[in-house]
């Protein structure tokens, strides 16, 4: 069996932090905010909001902390800290 290993991607991501310190809206998430894509829905405290995407997976939701990204080929999804923390580094 031939062995593989992943290509290096960079992807665009930012920390959603749900409330109005927000230092992030980059243009692709605006855009698909307008377009559908992405809307938020209001829960139960102590979370107050969750930001549901649109994936080709389903619907998938962000909770305040967590990452979002969009991969190589346009697709956007939520991320987990501990899970981005440990599979991305900052890019130059």
């Amino acid at each position: 069996m031939s062995k593989f290993r992943k290509k290096p991607d960079v992807i665009d991501a930012f920390k959603w932090t749900a409330d109005i310190d927000q230092t992030e809206d980059p243009e692709w998430a605006v855009a698909a905010i307008e377009r559908g894509d992405i809307w938020f829905e209001d829960v139960p405290k102590p979370e107050a909001v969750e930001m549901r995407i649109r994936t080709l997976k389903g619907v998938m939701t962000a909770r305040r902390g967590d990452y979002v990204i969009r991969e190589v080929n346009g697709e956007i999804y939520p991320c987990k800290p501990g899970i981005f923390e440990a599979t991305y580094e900052p890019a130059e």
